[in-house]
């Protein structure tokens, strides 16, 4: 077995940095993030105890390269201004900031969050993803979305005039959602001139409000027949409004994509702090993940005893790092990088996989493999879910 690359590799890496904000005025039903709706949202204190969480996990971490900030949730455009701008300007002080540093933080496109963006533009946020989800007024409505159709238009507009970069949410294969109207949605969204959009089929996540209705036949999914062809129709717009697909639901111009998620689909390292936050990074003692409390007074607690509200804190094994680059990298249309799965797991993909799935997936042309690569077609990604469990070990 080979062995971890030293700390000093490490660090030639950038650190991804994700920070929680668990808070919803009002939670949806397809959701199944971490996300917590308060009548009154302690803001102050939980501003100060981000702050001391990212502190403790920088003396852990040491200093390292800052290539990204993701303000994520929940819905942190409900963050006051002022918190973001002090977490970044924390993290810029423990770590080293890239050049081009990427800070983004997701919003929804209501009037009351739209009003704050000037804010989080001089907070030093540089990237917006809007959750606008759909652009049809029965849509919003089943999706359980607070804004208007008008409102949606106002935020992409808005955020395009202020922020260097823009990228939005759509949810498709909707109830009832036929071909001919998702694609004039999607023409419709395109038109914006977005550099980049995340397209996501709607899924029935478990402990969800969508999962009780779904399982009480309050509706009903397309076929995995439509489903498909929408995947595909999705490909073919996307691509003639000059986005490629550079993962399963991401899609971007050249150079516009999300460096920050790409590090976790590349498995690379990167640090979570917040409620239900997750972390994976390589120090010299070995590889690390870490999950912190859901709940997030009880994370708050915590944070106030000793410094971290982290609940989970394991190493993971040659084994366990391989299947999860696996599950990650063969999203993106790049695919793995086999010289890079072993600097990171330890071990060969040989190793790492049913070989006999892998041939039938090859021949199937379910996969692509080179000395270099291996990474899914877009026949695989059709079927990557089944795939993947058929395939890691």
């Amino acid at each position: 077995m080979l062995k971890l690359p030293s700390e000093r590799n490490v660090q030639d890496e950038p650190l991804a940095l994700y920070v929680h904000w668990p808070f919803c005025l009002s939670r949806c039903p397809y959701c199944d993030f971490n996300a917590h709706v308060r009548a009154i949202i302690p803001q102050d204190r939980f501003r100060a105890l981000l702050r001391t969480e990212l502190m403790y996990e920088a003396k852990r971490l040491g200093r390292r390269r800052l290539g990204s900030i993701f303000f994520g949730g929940g819905t942190p455009s409900l963050m006051f201004p002022e918190t973001v701008a002090q977490i970044i300007a924390d993290a810029s002080t423990y770590f080293d900031p890239v050049s081009n540093l990427e800070i983004t933080l997701e919003a929804n496109p209501t009037s009351v969050e739209v009003e704050k963006f000037k804010r989080f533009r001089q907070a030093g946020v540089n990237r917006i993803s809007l959750g606008i989800q759909a652009l049809e007024k029965q849509a919003l409505q089943f999706l359980g979305r607070k804004h208007s159709i008008a409102q949606a238009y106002a935020a992409i507009e808005t955020a395009q005039t202020l922020f260097p970069r823009v990228t939005f949410d759509l949810i498709y294969a909707r109830p009832g959602q036929t071909v001919h109207a998702w694609q004039h949605e999607l023409c419709h969204a395109l038109s914006f001139a977005t550099e980049h959009v995340a397209l996501y089929q709607l899924t029935i996540e478990h402990g969800t409000r969508f999962a009780s209705l779904y399982r009480e036949g309050q509706f009903v999914l397309p076929a995995e027949e439509e489903a498909a062809d929408l995947y595909t129709l999705t490909a073919e717009i996307t691509s003639a409004y000059g986005l490629q697909a550079y993962e399963v639901s991401n899609y971007a111009r050249v150079g516009c994509e999300s460096r920050h998620n790409l590090v976790y689909w590349r498995y690379g390292d990167y640090l979570g702090i917040g409620p239900g936050a997750h972390s994976r990074f390589m120090l010299s003692s070995g590889f690390y993940a870490i999950q912190r409390h859901r709940v997030p007074e009880l994370w708050a607690d915590l944070v106030e005893q000793y410094g971290t509200g982290q609940s989970i804190q394991e190493t993971l094994d040659a084994r366990d790092r391989a299947r999860e680059m696996l599950l990650m990298g063969l999203r993106i249309g790049e695919g793995i990088d086999l010289h890079r799965f072993v600097i990171r797991t330890g071990i060969s993909l040989e190793e790492s996989v049913d070989t006999v799935i892998l041939n039938k997936a090859l021949e199937e042309n379910y996969l692509i493999l080179t000395k270099d690569v291996l990474r899914a077609t877009q026949k695989g990604r059709l079927r990557l879910e089944s795939l993947l469990t058929a395939l890691v070990l």
